[in-house]
C-alpha cells in the first residue's frame, strides 16, 4: 500500500509561494507556521524538491514549543543530484534521484524511475517510501513537485494556508504547470474545513 500523501501549501491569496527572486520568509503568519510544524509531526516523512533546498536550505524538522516530537524522515527529490553536501536537510535524509547515486554526507541516495521529464516518477517515489515502511508523507515544496503528484492523481489531502497578501503573476506558483487542456481532466477536491489562523486562513481538502 502506498503512503498517504498530503500537500501543504503556504501561499498568498493569488496562490504564490515566493517572490520571483525566491524570497518567501514569511508569507504566512506565526500561527500558520506553528500549525505547519504540527502537520510535520503528524507525518512519517516530509518531502521537498531540490529547488526548495537550494533556495531555502531548510532543516525540515519539527519545532513545537514545549512539545517533543520525533523528526519525520526527510526526503529530497533531486534528479541531477544538485543538493549541496552541507545542506541542513541531509542529516539522516533519503535523496531520490534519476542519476547515478553518489555519496551525499550521511544521506541515503537511491535511484528511482524517471517520469517523462526526467524527474523522479511520483509512483516510484511512493514505492520507495513504502519499501521503508513510510505510511504518510507531507509534501512541502516546491511547485514542480506539487504539480507532478497532483497530475499523477496521488495527492490525497491538501492543507492550504493562505495569507492576506497578493504577490502577482511574477511570483512563484504553488503548483507548476499541470498541462491539462480540458476542465473535465482536472483533479477535484472536497473542502473539509476552513479556519482562521491569525490573519491567515487554513483550508483543508481531500480528494473527491
Amino acid at each position: 500500500m502506498r503512503p498517504r500523501v498530503t500537500l501543504k501549501l503556504a501561499t498568498s491569496l493569488d496562490g504564490r509561494i515566493a517572490m520571483a527572486s525566491g524570497e518567501s520568509q514569511w508569507i504566512t503568519g506565526a500561527e500558520s507556521r506553528l500549525q505547519g510544524h504540527r502537520l510535520r509531526a503528524a507525518h512519517a516523512a516530509i518531502m521537498v524538491g531540490v529547488e526548495t533546498v537550494l533556495c531555502d536550505n531548510p532543516q525540515l524538522n519539527v519545532r513545537v514549543p514545549d512539545e517533543q516530537h520525533p523528526d519525520p524522515l526527510r526526503v529530497v527529490l533531486d534528479s541531477r543530484l544538485r543538493t549541496p553536501v552541507d545542506a541542513r536537510v541531509l542529516t539522516g535524509a533519503l535523496v531520490l534521484t534519476t542519476a547515478e547515486p553518489l555519496a551525499l554526507g550521511d544521506a541515503e541516495v537511491v535511484r528511482v524511475e524517471a517520469d517523462g521529464q526526467g524527474r523522479p516518477d511520483p509512483a516510484a517515489v511512493l514505492a520507495a517510501l513504502a519499501d521503508r515502511n513510510i505510511t504518510s508523507v507531507l509534501i512541502e515544496g516546491g511547485g514542480r513537485v506539487a504539480a507532478s503528484f497532483v497530475k499523477a492523481g496521488l495527492v490525497d489531502v491538501i492543507e492550504w494556508f493562505r495569507a492576506p497578501v497578493l504577490l502577482g503573476h511574477e511570483g512563484r506558483p504553488a503548483v507548476a504547470d499541470l498541462g491539462f487542456d480540458r476542465l473535465s481532466d482536472t483533479p477535484r477536491f472536497k473542502r473539509l474545513a476552513v479556519s482562521p489562523l491569525g490573519d491567515d486562513l487554513w483550508e483543508r481538502y481531500e480528494k473527491a
